[in-house]
């Protein structure tokens, strides 16, 4: 019988399955941390990585420009051709750094794999770090922004279900809680792996994040839940690969407010039998409220937390869709 795992009001549910002794660890451009790296000297900090998702994790600073020697200040590199074939060149001195990027990237890349990661910030319309819409110069003079960074590229090519995200794009708060909560699945994942996985350990794995799969793909999940049920008709270790490779690759299905919707109806219906008639349309209400766009989603979340634990429903305590991060982040009040 598998055990579930609920939280309390003195344990939030999404630290019941983070070892303590591992930090999430995310890597960074070293900008976005006010490192004095940028070609004029200068910097970009980021406000909310610093100072609201800062405390929650352990950035792990890289600057490509200077990793392959460039110096502090230096003159301005810019991709030049095409954005399927760019070039990284210095415009004044007509020096080509692609290879030389390529190379550090490389080697980088597989560093940073060797110490593993829960995910990566970029800083955006960086040549060398930016993930999408980088300017492109052509030969008539003009920008094609449908560039990516050098390095940028290589990270994306060699760890494609690493979650990736740029500075500005977090400003969006959908794709902000959707990174956020990658960065966390991810690291449940590896605690799980580190302080050993078995095969019960995997179902109950897949038993808390159930929900948090389902708000982001039917199909995923579903897949995901073929995988748990064919334990002892192959390898363990072809098994929890073949598990981490579909659960990361589901979570980067974005949730949407119609699949957050469905989801709410679903664990309400583990309440239906314990609520009253008030009770149930409440919460009706409150989920066709947020469905519509009248209130976030932290709102119908908070009710079903409540009489989840006023009537001691494990299986809803156990659903880390619940708490999937730290309430101090408050991503779901702005979804």
């Amino acid at each position: 019988m598998t055990t579930v795992r609920t939280s309390s009001l003195d344990t939030p549910a999404w630290r019941t399955w983070h070892d303590a002794d591992e930090p999430i660890r995310v890597g960074i451009s070293s900008c976005l941390l006010g490192q004095k790296v940028r070609y004029d000297g200068g910097h970009k900090r980021d406000a909310y990585l610093m100072e609201v998702l800062g405390p929650w994790v352990t950035w792990v600073p890289v600057c490509p420009e200077v990793g392959i020697g460039l110096g502090i200040p230096r003159p301005s590199i810019r991709l030049e051709g095409t954005p399927e074939a760019a070039r990284l060149v210095d415009p004044k001195s007509r020096q080509d750094l692609t290879e030389t990027m390529i190379a550090y990237s490389e080697r980088a890349v597989a560093d940073l794999a060797a110490d593993d990661l829960d995910g990566y910030v970029l800083k955006k319309d960086s040549p060398s770090c930016g993930m999408e819409r980088v300017r492109v110069w052509g030969e008539a003079g003009q920008p094609d922004k449908r560039g990516v960074g050098v390095f940028a590229r290589v990270l994306m090519d060699r760890w494609p279900l690493l979650p990736v995200e740029e500075e500005g794009r977090l400003n969006d708060p959908v794709l902000r809680e959707n990174f956020i909560q990658r960065l966390f699945s991810r690291h449940r994942w590896r605690s799980a792996v580190r302080l050993g996985l078995t095969r019960a350990r995997l179902v109950e794995f897949h038993t808390a994040h159930k929900l948090v799969l389902r708000a982001h793909t039917e199909a995923g999940y579903q897949r995901l839940g073929r995988l748990v049920a064919s334990t002892g008709s192959i390898p363990d270790a072809e098994l929890f690969a073949a598990y981490a490779q579909e659960f990361h690759a589901a979570l980067r299905s974005r949730a949407t407010t119609k699949r957050h919707a469905n989801v709410l109806y679903h664990a309400a219906g583990y309440l239906k039998r314990v609520l009253d008639a008030d009770g149930r349309r409440e919460l009706t209400n409150l989920i066709e409220d947020y469905r519509n766009g009248l209130v976030p989603l932290v709102v119908p979340i908070t009710l079903l937390r409540h009489h989840a634990r006023r009537f001691g429903t494990d299986y809803l305590l156990g659903q880390l869709y619940l708490e999937p991060h730290p309430k101090e982040l408050m991503l779901r009040n702005r979804v």
